[in-house]
């Protein structure tokens, strides 16, 4: 998969992104019940536009994917597409969440995006050992304190 050129009609290319993105104020919304019907819709249109889905995860407040994009489509067209369609999908899907969500703004501004090169191994692993990682690094994080300066 590392090395998967696909073309065009003049062209051959190999374009992979890393993207994550978050819901609006971060909210931990993307669970239960949520997660697989947030996971269909993403993959669906994904597929609308000839993306590859190759890795994804969606943790509580963000969203992990490994995304092969074809040149013709920009990266920032694709996720306000992605975002755009997704969240009135979901608002549509799950009619209580538009209480909590006003306006139909159920992804956050903005979002984070890599290029991926050779090393696509390295993101896969990262995209799929991400959620571990998270809680491994919660269970340290629960020590209690005590204040230093308690006689």
């Amino acid at each position: 998969m590392a090395n998967k050129e696909y073309s065009l009609a003049h062209t051959k290319w190999m374009c992979k992104y890393h993207i994550v993105f978050t819901p609006k104020y971060r909210r931990k919304i993307i669970y239960n019940q949520y997660r697989e019907s947030i996971g269909e819709i993403l993959k669906q249109l994904c597929g609308y536009k000839g993306v590859e889905v190759i890795e994804g995860h969606l943790m509580p407040d963000h969203v992990h994917m490994l995304v092969s994009i074809p040149p013709k489509i920009s990266v920032s067209s694709f996720m306000g597409y992605l975002k755009g369609k997704s969240a009135l999908m979901i608002f549509d899907k799950h009619a209580n969440l538009k209480y909590k969500f006003g306006n139909r703004h159920f992804w956050a501004e903005g979002y984070y995006v890599s290029t991926v090169g050779l090393n696509e191994a390295t993101i896969t692993k990262y995209i799929q050992e991400q959620e571990k990682h998270d809680i491994a690094l919660d269970k340290l994080s629960v020590k209690e304190y005590e204040d230093p300066f308690k006689g």
